[in-house]
């Protein structure tokens, strides 16, 4: 997402480099060419051009610093107006004072309802919430089938009724029961509808009066750009719903729709779905979007991710090991399998400053971790206790049973030596202490931001 738009907005400010001040001139050449960059990643026509207005008269009334370049003030200028224009701030869901809260989702057709609906359930039972999914998709073959499977993969209950072919009645029967039961949320998803289709829009009316909902989510495939905007802003004439989550941010898209649809319907985007897997779901972030679309990174992200993967016992044996230098293959499969539920081997790259212009270009192939976990597989626990006692015939041995090169063998024996290596100068140099330092730092940042 975002790399066409990143890497002409790059451009575009290239074009300040070398001037010592800022004018009308070289301010309306540089926008004139990030207006062309948002509309080509098909962002509203009157929203980028609202924009650039809002950031050249923004940059003509600023005043230089002797320590700041007109190229670094005007990315700072420009960074915060798509924050402003992307919302501004997180929100999150509104949550009833009186339990269950009531979550209602809607939405097009495959735009990934029941997917979210899941991965919600997911997030809410991670922050010790007891969410009850409700199936209201009485129409789309397997629905039902396909929320239970989703219901039994992030252990949460799944309220059905087979033969009753009502979603009001359903809808209104699932609160009922989740009351009755201790259910602190009740997510109610219904079936995919068109604007057009004025039977389904009365449909889903009629289910919001029937539940009164807390929170009305809006699930938008961030993939059909404009048209996602246009959808939007026809379902909330009709439902003045609450939230946009957008779905398929990690798909081949331009992402106009991200930066358009606050500004068009003047609601918040809550949620971004990043992949496939149940746990690729995030908080919408404004600041931290304007950052990344700009080519500067998203640490905090990053260290979040970390966070939920991350365990304290797990991490002080460790470090312990890391010390005495006897870290080992298991200890390395072990980090690599944390690293990969974090998510995208090159979305987590791109999060570091500097790196993403780096990997921008890069073929990362995600495969390539299973091979590695393939290789070290296939040793014997001495083997793995004790690299160095792999010899030519064992090396042999390993890629035939992982299906492998004996090079590739090799390579991932060298790798894991230059590791140890910099673990063990890290520790005798102190670079380590640094680095967990700056890491317990960038946590607190994080909490705070979180009570916030």
């Amino acid at each position: 997402m975002f790399e066409n738009l990143t890497t002409k907005i790059e451009s575009a400010f290239r074009t300040l480099k070398g001037h010592g001040r800022i004018t009308e001139i070289n301010v309306a050449q540089t926008l004139k060419e990030i207006r062309r960059a948002l509309i080509d990643a098909d962002v509203n026509y009157k929203v980028a051009k609202d924009f650039t207005r809002k950031v050249k008269e923004e940059a003509l009334g600023k005043e230089i610093l002797i320590s700041v370049k007109p190229g670094q003030l005007m990315v700072k200028i420009v960074k915060d107006e798509l924050t402003s224009l992307m919302g501004g701030k997180t929100e999150g869901i509104n949550m009833a004072k009186q339990p269950p809260t009531v979550i209602l989702i809607a939405g097009l057709q495959g735009s990934g309802k029941t997917t979210f609906s899941g991965k919600l359930a997911k997030y809410l039972k991670a922050q010790g919430k007891n969410p009850l999914l409700v199936a209201c998709d009485v129409y789309r073959p397997a629905a039902i089938e396909q929320l239970g499977v989703l219901g039994e993969q992030v252990g949460v209950e799944v309220y059905k009724e087979i033969e009753n072919k009502n979603p009001v009645n359903i809808a209104s029967n699932s609160v009922k029961y989740g009351k009755q039961n201790g259910k602190d949320i009740v997510i109610v998803d219904t079936a995919g509808r068109l604007a057009v289709d004025a039977k389904m829009m009365d449909e889903i009316a009629a289910i919001r009066s029937a539940i009164s909902p807390d929170e009305i989510l809006f699930v938008v495939d961030a993939m059909t750009g404009q048209d996602a905007v246009n959808t939007a802003k026809a379902f909330n004439d009709r439902l003045d719903f609450d939230g946009v989550v957008l779905t398929k941010l990690d798909g081949d898209t331009r992402g106009g729709a991200a930066i358009s649809i606050r500004s068009v319907v003047d609601k918040p985007i809550k949620f971004i779905g990043t992949g496939e897997k149940l746990d690729a779901l995030d908080l919408f972030h404004p600041d931290r979007m304007a950052s990344r679309i700009l080519g500067m990174g998203d640490v905090i992200s990053l260290v979040e991710r970390a966070q939920q993967q991350f365990d304290e016992r797990e991490a002080a044996k460790l470090q312990k090991k890391i010390r005495r230098n006897e870290l080992d293959l298991d200890d390395f499969l072990s980090q690599l399998q944390t690293i990969k539920r974090m998510g995208n081997i090159k979305d987590l790259l791109a999060m570091i400053p500097g790196i993403n212009k780096a990997v921008r270009d890069m073929e990362i192939e995600e495969g390539a971790l299973k091979h590695v976990e393939a290789i070290i597989q296939s040793m014997t626990k001495e083997e793995r206790k004790k690299p160095n006692i792999i010899n030519g015939s064992r090396r042999r041995r390993i890629s035939v049973g992982a299906g492998r090169t004996v090079k590739e063998v090799n390579d991932l024996l060298k790798q894991f030596r230059q590791m140890q290596k910099m673990m063990k100068n890290m520790t005798q140099t102190g670079g380590k202490g640094k680095m967990m330092k700056n890491m317990k730092r960038m946590s607190r940042m994080t909490r705070k931001k979180k009570k916030r």
